[in-house]
């Protein structure tokens, strides 16, 4: 379907992304071989570059599934192409996702593409397409983890496992936070379809402000504390303890 309704050119990787892929893997092999003087450095460096990557990829996901249930409009936009200049809104989706990573260590999702929700007949389909960014987070954290619950830790340096494990951190904030049912996140888009269009029309107006409604919450410490607890669960039953993920997130802020 895809080569009948897209040209090749909307489809080709971007210059952009490859860019974004090949700094994940020089800082990724300079934080494995110990090769920079600050490995704080090239942890953060990995760590913001690889999760750029898997902004990119939560995005594709949204445009891939969203082609193949009827809006083609989305190769012309470019987001076939992986490149994060192409999104929405740059702010939303890249931007402002690194610097809450900066903040407070929590992978809070960006602003997602640009959707032509009109061309796209069939409720599990709309609900599908907003399940494939998160489902993403999910795959991406599943990886990034694999080490620990696949006990093969052995010979992976110190500084490596931190970044993994804070790796998953954010991976797996992310995929919890976006499934949250909250207008203007991807939770919400699931059972969006199911919803009368009375609810919908109520609902709508506080859509633009579902993220920061989200954010002014977990600077709650009541809320944060709950919420991290989860998380925590979560890695452990990844296998990631919380002194992994504690260690990552120093080394990533490495400036303190």
């Amino acid at each position: 379907m895809t080569t009948a309704t897209t040209r090749h050119s909307e489809r080709r990787i971007s210059p952009v992304f490859v860019g974004i892929l090949a700094v994940t893997a020089v800082t990724g092999w300079a934080t494995w071989t110990g090769f920079a003087d600050q490995p704080g450095v090239a942890v953060f460096l990995f760590v913001t570059a690889a999760w750029i990557v898997s902004l990119c990829l939560h995005e594709y996901a949204h445009a891939r599934t969203a082609l193949h249930s009827g809006d083609v409009s989305v190769g012309a936009k470019g987001y076939l192409t992986l490149n994060p200049l192409k999104y929405t809104h740059a702010l939303l989706s890249i931007v402002l996702p690194v610097v809450f990573v900066m903040m407070g260590g929590i992978g809070l999702p960006g602003g997602a593409v640009f959707i032509e929700r009109g061309r796209i007949r069939g409720r599990w389909r709309h609900s599908l397409i907003s399940a494939a960014g998160p489902l993403t987070n999910v795959l991406f954290a599943a990886v990034c983890t694999a080490p620990f619950w696949l006990h093969a830790l052995d010979g992976v340096p110190l500084e490596f496992r931190f970044a993994l494990a804070f790796l998953g951190l954010l991976q797996v904030t992310a995929a919890v936070l976006n499934f949250l049912p909250v207008p203007g996140l991807d939770g919400y888009g699931v059972i969006e379809p199911w919803l009368s269009d009375g609810v919908k029309r109520q609902v709508e107006p506080f859509a633009p402000f579902g993220l920061l409604f989200v954010f002014a919450l977990l600077w709650l410490p009541s809320v944060n504390h709950v919420f991290f607890d989860v998380i925590d669960a979560i890695l452990r039953g990844l296998g990631v303890s919380e002194y992994d993920a504690s260690y990552g997130w120093g080394l990533y802020r490495f400036w303190e």
